[in-house]
């Protein structure tokens, strides 16, 4: 296997190789992270592609990469790069088009609650506005403390202690707005029992107080069902354990997929519209933390520049390429960034009215909804065409 090496830069790429091995025992420090990009991840697809068909007996064989949400975008990108190892692609819930500022997320949250109950995002919207005024009298931070059950008092000394605070309590429904209703229980998955309709439903509970207090609400009831005793919510901590470079540490994942959000492909998930129903962590917030994370050097214009060159490389939503289908849900907020309208016949969209993120690819069962159940049979009747091609 082989890596693809770069100065550093995020424009000048070095055509030469050199061996994992020579660096796979490495940490997740900066100057290793380098190498992570979907340029290489795609390099060793394609290289492992073709060694299981040589050691499999099946270079003749045609292939097909299925994907959902960034792999999504892999399989799409997979069958555009390399469409002599690859014959077609199934990409769900793929944002194929990178972008710095990505609002309309929240747009389509906000959306998929009204979609449950119109007062919803309406009551979010006073909940988060009422929080964010709270959080500029130091004198209302015990109360915060305790309504919000957060594992240390809360401490608020810059702006980006107050934009990670209210985007954690924002993620409890982005998160569950982004799943809903998926069948993720079949792997053992915990929560999948919080729907839209359960938030709402508390949002809408007036015997739990005001709009404030039914937020709050929301928030204990997400660490009770998965079974936490505190809202770890500082920006600080938030800080050290993405700082940490260890293969061990608890946030390995969530550090190799920012990286690759302030090197290629942006997706921030900010307030900056009108349009959505959260308060409090604009752009500059998320373009922050590539610096504080990783390095000083990747700035909001250096992340703009990685984001026009992904879109160059790839084709954002002009790809140009035959024989993908892209599978959506249009509960999902990610729906936004993909395709969800035919290209043409050969790179045709499957837009699903009321599902969300990647719910054509988890096990069938009786609750589906019909249009799901047939989404599923067109792209299967789709794959049985491409594949007598």
């Amino acid at each position: 296997m082989v890596v693809r090496k770069s100065n550093g830069s995020l424009k000048d790429w070095i055509t030469s190789t050199v061996p994992i091995q020579e660096f796979g025992n490495r940490d997740m420090s900066t100057s290793n992270l380098r190498y992570l990009s979907s340029r290489q991840a795609l390099a060793d697809l394609a290289h492992f592609r073709t060694v299981m068909a040589e050691e499999r007996g099946l270079t003749n064989s045609k292939w097909v990469a299925f994907g959902g949400s960034y792999p999504g975008s892999l399989a799409a990108w997979f069958r555009l790069k390399y469409p002599q190892l690859v014959h077609a692609a199934v990409a769900t819930s793929a944002p194929v088009h990178a972008v710095v500022n990505f609002p309309e997320y929240l747009e389509v949250v906000r959306r998929s609650l009204a979609a449950e109950n119109l007062d919803c995002p309406l009551l979010v919207k006073k909940a988060s506005d009422t929080l964010l005024e709270r959080l500029k009298d130091p004198k209302t931070f015990d109360n915060i403390t305790k309504d919000f059950s957060l594992c240390e008092k809360l401490q608020i000394q810059t702006d980006m202690d107050t934009a990670y605070f209210l985007e954690t309590l924002a993620g409890n429904f982005m998160d569950v707005v982004q799943y809903n209703q998926d069948n993720r229980e079949f792997e053992g998955v915990v929560g999948t029992n919080i729907t839209i309709k359960v938030l709402c439903g508390v949002m809408s509970d007036a015997s739990l107080g005001d709009p404030y207090d039914r937020y709050a609400a929301v928030a204990r009831l997400m660490l009770k069902t998965f079974s936490q005793k505190c809202l770890e919510a500082s920006y600080t901590n938030y800080l050290r354990d993405m700082r940490n470079t260890s293969w061990s540490s608890p946030a390995s994942g969530g550090r190799q997929w920012v990286y690759q959000t302030c090197t290629e492909f942006g997706f921030y998930q900010s307030t900056d519209s009108p349009n959505q129903p959260f308060s409090g962590f604009p752009l500059p917030y998320h373009v922050k933390q590539c610096g504080d994370i990783y390095d000083p050097s990747l700035t909001g214009s250096t992340i703009a520049d990685a984001v026009v060159q992904t879109n160059e490389y790839y084709g954002g939503y002009n790809i140009c390429a035959t024989r993908i289908v892209f599978p959506n849900g249009s509960i999902d907020p990610w729906h936004a960034l993909g395709i969800t309208k035919d290209i043409n016949d050969e790179l045709p969209a499957v837009f699903i009215q009321g599902t969300a993120h990647c719910a054509n690819m988890y096990p069938s069962r009786n609750q589906d909804l019909p249009q799901l159940t047939m989404a599923r049979d067109h792209v299967y009747l789709l794959l049985q065409k491409w594949l007598k091609q």
